[in-house]
C-alpha cells in the first residue's frame, strides 16, 4: 500500500471520528422571549385622539396587534419625494456600504477558519541545493561537491477531538450574525432618519413661511400705526411697542433658518452626498398619516429588533469562546506526513528508487503554563456573563423604547388636538380683535396680545403636526422595521436595493 493510500485510509477513519467527537463548553440556546403581555403599565386606548378639520394629521390612529409591519413602511406616508429620498440613501449611504463590507469580512473570517482547522493542510515543495562537503571529520583530508534535489508533498492535520476548532468557527459564525444584524440596524436607522429628517425639513419650511407671513402682517400694522402717529392719533409708546413686536418676530426667523440648513445638511449626508445638495419640496399637508398602526406582540419584539438580535449574537460568540478556552486544556492530536523524491541529479529525481516518505502522530498535553490556560477560561466565562447581562439590558431598553413611542403616539395626538384648537381660537380672536381695533372699540394692547397668541399657537401647531409623523416613523423603527417581510431573493453578502436584508 502506497503512502498516499495510507494517508487517505487514515483520514477516512479519523475524520468521521473527529467530527463526531464531543465539543467541550456550553451549547448556546436561543433565549426565551420575555414573559411580558403589554408594553405600558397603563393600558393604551384602542386608538389615538382625532382632530376634526385638521387634514391627514388629525386622523385617529388605531393599534392593530394582528397586523405585521411592512418592510417598506415609509410608503405608508404616500410621499413620492420621501420614497425617492430613501431609495437614494439606500443606494449611496457610506454607513450602509461599511456595514455590508463588515459582513463580508466576517463571513470570510469563518471561511478562513474552516479551511485552517477542519481540513488538512497540504503543501508542495521543490528545492535544489549545491553543497561542498569537507571529509575532515571522517579522518580524511578531502572534500566533495554535490547537488541535492528534493520534491515533496507535506500533509498536516490537527484532530478536533474536543471541539476547540469547531467552537472557534461557531464563535466566528456568531460574529457573522452580529454583523448581519448590524447591517439591518444600519438599514433601519438610515431609512428612519431620512424620513424623520425630511418631515423636520417640511415642518421648518412651514414654520418659516408662517413666521414670514406674520412678519408681513405686523409690518402692515406698523405702517398703519406710523400714519396714525404722524396724524397725532396715537402716542409714541404704542408705535414703539408695535415696532418691538415686529423685530421680536423677525428674530425668530434666523434660528428657524439655521435649523433648516442644518437639517438639509444632515439629510444630504444621509443620502451619501455633500451639503450643497438640493432636495424636492415636501408639503407637510399632503403627507398621509397611517390610520392603522401594526403593533407587534411583546413576545415577538426580541426576534424583530436588530439591536437585540445583535446582542444575542455577541452572547452566542462569548459562549463559543468558553468552549475554545476549555478545549485548550485538553490534549491536541496532530497527524503529519510527507511523500516525495530526493536525488543528487535533477534528471533522476522522480526515479522509483528515489522515493521518500514519512508519517507521524503527535500528542501535546498542556502541563504547566503558569495558570494561563485556566485564567483564560475564567476570562471567557466572565465575558459570557457580561454578554448575558448586556443582552438583558438591551431587551429592557428595547421594551422601554417601544413603550415610550406608544405613549408618545397617544399623548402627542392629544397635544396636536389641543394645539389645533388653540390655533383656531387664536386666529378667530385675532380677526375679531383687529376689526374691533380699527373701529376704535378696544385699545392697542388687546390687539398686540391677540397677535402674539396667534403667532405662538401657529408655530406650536405646525410642530405638533410634524411630531405625529415622526412618532409614527419611530414606532416602525422601535418594532424592528419589518425587515423579516422581505420575500425577494436574499443574498446578505451581496445585497441589492430590492433585497438589502435577509430573514435570519
Amino acid at each position: 500500500m502506497s503512502f498516499y493510500q495510507r494517508c487517505v485510509q487514515l483520514m477516512v477513519i479519523v475524520l468521521p471520528t473527529c467530527l463526531s467527537a464531543c465539543m467541550v463548553g456550553p451549547n448556546f440556546h436561543q433565549p426565551d422571549a420575555p414573559k411580558v403581555s403589554r408594553y405600558n403599565a397603563t393600558p393604551l386606548p384602542a386608538k389615538t385622539a382625532r382632530t376634526p378639520y385638521a387634514g391627514q394629521a388629525g386622523k385617529a390612529q388605531a393599534y392593530v396587534y394582528t397586523q405585521d409591519i411592512p418592510a417598506d413602511w415609509w410608503y405608508l406616508f404616500h410621499s413620492p419625494e420621501i420614497n425617492r429620498l430613501v431609495e437614494i440613501g439606500l443606494a449611496n449611504s457610506p454607513n450602509l456600504a461599511s456595514a455590508i463590507a463588515a459582513l463580508r469580512q466576517a463571513q470570510e473570517a469563518v471561511n478562513a477558519q474552516i479551511g485552517n482547522s477542519l481540513f488538512p493542510a497540504v503543501n508542495a515543495g521543490l528545492s535544489g541545493e549545491r553543497q561542498r562537503f569537507n571529509d575532515a571529520s571522517l579522518g580524511t583530508n578531502s572534500s566533495s561537491i554535490f547537488n541535492t534535489f528534493n520534491a515533496s508533498v507535506n500533509v498536516s492535520y490537527t484532530l478536533d477531538v474536543f471541539g476547540g476548532a469547531r467552537r472557534q468557527i461557531e464563535a466566528l459564525q456568531a460574529q457573522v450574525d452580529y454583523q448581519q444584524f448590524q447591517l439591518l440596524a444600519a438599514y433601519l436607522t438610515l431609512t428612519t432618519n431620512i424620513v424623520t429628517t425630511a418631515v423636520t425639513i417640511a415642518s421648518l419650511e412651514e414654520q418659516i413661511e408662517a413666521t414670514q407671513a406674520l412678519v408681513k402682517d405686523e409690518e402692515q400694522q406698523l405702517a398703519i400705526l406710523q400714519k396714525q402717529f404722524h396724524l397725532g392719533g396715537i402716542a409714541a409708546p404704542v408705535l414703539l411697542t408695535q415696532q418691538t413686536l415686529v423685530e421680536q418676530t423677525r428674530a425668530t426667523l434666523p434660528p428657524l433658518e439655521k435649523s433648516l440648513s442644518q437639517s438639509r445638511h444632515a439629510l444630504a449626508v444621509l443620502l451619501g452626498d455633500y451639503p450643497d445638495t438640493n432636495f424636492p419640496h415636501i408639503n407637510l399637508e399632503t403627507l398621509n398619516l397611517p390610520a392603522k398602526l401594526p403593533v407587534s406582540l411583546p413576545s415577538k419584539v426580541v426576534r424583530q429588533r436588530p439591536d437585540v438580535r445583535a446582542s444575542e449574537a455577541l452572547w452566542h460568540a462569548a459562549s463559543a469562546q468558553v468552549g475554545v478556552a476549555t478545549a485548550n486544556l485538553f490534549p491536541q492530536f496532530t497527524l503529519t506526513g510527507a511523500y516525495g523524491w530526493s536525488s543528487n541529479t535533477a534528471s533522476a529525481l522522480f526515479e522509483p528508487q528515489n522515493k521518500i516518505w514519512n508519517y507521524m502522530t503527535q500528542i501535546t498535553q498542556p502541563i504547566f503554563h503558569g495558570g494561563a490556560l485556566l485564567a483564560s477560561r475564567r476570562e471567557a466565562i466572565d465575558a459570557y456573563d457580561q454578554s448575558a447581562a448586556q443582552y438583558r439590558q438591551t431587551v429592557l431598553q428595547a421594551f422601554q423604547n417601544v413603550a415610550d413611542v406608544l405613549r408618545a403616539l397617544e399623548t402627542d395626538a392629544r397635544t396636536f388636538q389641543a394645539q389645533k384648537a388653540a390655533e383656531t381660537a387664536a386666529r378667530q380672536n385675532l380677526k375679531i380683535t383687529q376689526e374691533q381695533y380699527f373701529l376704535g372699540a378696544i385699545n392697542y394692547l388687546n390687539l398686540l396680545t391677540a397677535e402674539q397668541q396667534y403667532h405662538q399657537t401657529l408655530i406650536s401647531r405646525i410642530q405638533a403636526q410634524a411630531t405625529r409623523y415622526t412618532d409614527t416613523a419611530a414606532l416602525f423603527q422601535a418594532l424592528g422595521g419589518g425587515w423579516w417581510n422581505r420575500h425577494q431573493k436574499c443574498d446578505p453578502i451581496n445585497p441589492t436595493k430590492a433585497s438589502l436584508t435577509c430573514p435570519v
